[in-house]
């Protein structure tokens, strides 16, 4: 997960700019530790639906194992350039929070379930 700037907040936007951001729904199906990453992190598979299964790398080793995160529903955003991190390609940018002061990450999802694939709006 990149760091974003504190100051990012107060830069205005518009609607427009907002949608062009493509925010799905989806559900991890598979989850490793990625041991050729830099910092600790995670090979994710996220299954999003139609859209089918996308890869992420997620920096989220301080809250939540491997084992756990198989199953869970999360938020990314499918419609960044592919990037490539070592080995693998990452696909997504599953989305979080960071949590000031440690190096845990809360991964943000929806409350209820929702079509895997399903347009954040």
């Amino acid at each position: 997960m990149a760091s974003i700037p504190e100051t990012a907040a107060t830069e205005p936007t518009t609607a427009e700019d907002f949608f062009r951001t493509d925010i799905r729904a989806g559900r991890i199906v598979r989850a490793e530790v990625f041991a050729k990453a830099r910092k600790p992190a995670y090979k994710l598979w996220v299954d999003f639906g139609p859209l089918g299964v996308k890869r992420s790398s997620a920096q989220i080793t301080a809250r939540y194992t491997a084992d756990e995160l198989v199953g869970r529903a999360v938020v990314a955003v499918v419609n960044f350039p592919p990037r490539q991190i070592a080995d693998f390609m990452s696909e997504i940018l599953v989305l979080g929070v960071p949590v000031p002061g440690t190096d845990e990450v809360v991964l943000l999802a929806p409350d209820a379930d929702v079509p895997l694939g399903a347009r954040v709006s």
